[in-house]
């Protein structure tokens, strides 16, 4: 029997740090500066920008919308919140520096001892994922909830990706199933460039959750089995621009949400569609992705669905910038607010 399997038969929970309630002068923003990555330049030698985390609290801190008393401070996932969805032979593997090096996707890290690895890339990687699985919960009680990292969805249960070492989208929505009484169903809204074929996989044959995704057809993962996991599947071509993007997304997302009512929707809002991201290969403008994250924002508002969102992916460095105005534009239009939506 399986570990997963094992916890569901005997129903016992784990005493977990990560579910909170939050104080009323509190945003559902979910952040930890340990979001960061930097270790000798090697975080250099991959092309993610691996402190636009901490860049997009900055714009909103600057911008008065945030403060770090307002803001929820991510924890780290331990090993029992990530074993709900990981299998301790996954977990294992991760003690290999080569194993993390060829999720990294960044090759020197194979030669370093993994005790470094685990406390300079990993940990980052471990607190985001924390931070997905808090989120989850304070999307429930507000109505909404972002983790400003997060978004590892070419990890599955058994196998990191693409610089994804942990299933953060999967654990979050395990944890509400497990947790959260009124949560029984799940909508991922995957608009990150890339397939998201790790929660595909880890839902394959679960019929409480619904996958839409959005993505460009040429590059990677090619997931051509994660695909089968899909319920809406939109495939794009080389440098597609706003009007058609938005068309099919506001399309596509509306004929879902006639479909299915969720109880919570998970919006993986990857940056990488933007105009010059050379391994997302679309052509969107700042404000495609402004306009992109609006419409979701608002049908999860009309459809009074709760929504989490994670920022994933993005490769230019002005997507940091571009986040946050997304997000003070969400505050401006009130889908977003400290109140209770």
């Amino acid at each position: 029997m399986s570990e997963q399997n094992s916890r569901k038969k005997d129903n016992v929970l784990h005493n977990t740090k990560l579910y909170i309630d939050l104080l009323s002068t509190q945003w559902p923003i979910v952040y930890s500066p340990d979001y960061n990555i930097s270790f000798l330049g090697l975080e250099k030698l991959h092309p993610f920008d691996s402190g636009k985390w901490g860049k997009i609290v900055y714009f909103l801190k600057e911008e008065k919308m945030i403060n770090d008393e307002s803001i929820v401070k991510a924890q780290e996932a331990q090993e029992d919140d990530l074993l709900v969805v990981h299998s301790k032979r996954y977990l294992n593997k991760l003690k290999w520096s080569f194993i993390v090096a060829t999720i990294t996707e960044i090759l020197p890290v194979a030669f370093l001892p993994n005790f470094i690895i685990q406390r300079k890339v990993l940990r980052p990687f471990r607190t985001q994922t924390g931070g997905t699985i808090m989120a989850g919960k304070l999307a429930i009680d507000r109505g909404w909830a972002i983790n400003v990292g997060g978004g590892f969805h070419h990890c599955s249960s058994e196998q990191g990706g693409g610089f994804c070492a942990y299933a953060d989208i999967t654990l979050a929505i395990k944890f509400l199933f497990e947790r959260v009484e009124a949560v029984s169903t799940a909508m991922i809204i995957d608009l990150d460039a890339h397939q998201g074929n790790g929660h595909e996989r880890d839902f394959m044959d679960d019929n409480r959750v619904y996958i839409m995704d959005v993505f460009n057809r040429y590059i990677y993962p090619g997931d051509g089995f994660a695909k089968r996991a899909i319920k809406w599947k939109i495939e794009l071509d080389w440098d597609t621009e706003d009007s058609e993007y938005l068309q099919k997304v506001e399309t596509h997302m509306s004929k879902a949400l006639r479909e299915v009512t969720p109880d919570i929707i998970v919006y993986n809002a990857g940056t990488d569609i933007l105009d010059g991201d050379q391994l997302g290969g679309l052509a969107i403008s700042p404000q495609g992705i402004i306009k992109r994250d609006q419409a979701v924002f608002e049908a999860a508002r009309k459809h009074k669905i709760p929504i989490l969102m994670v920022t994933s992916g993005g490769y230019l460095r002005s997507t940091a910038r571009i986040i946050a105005d997304s997000i003070l534009n969400l505050h401006r239009l009130q889908l977003i607010d400290q109140r209770v939506l």
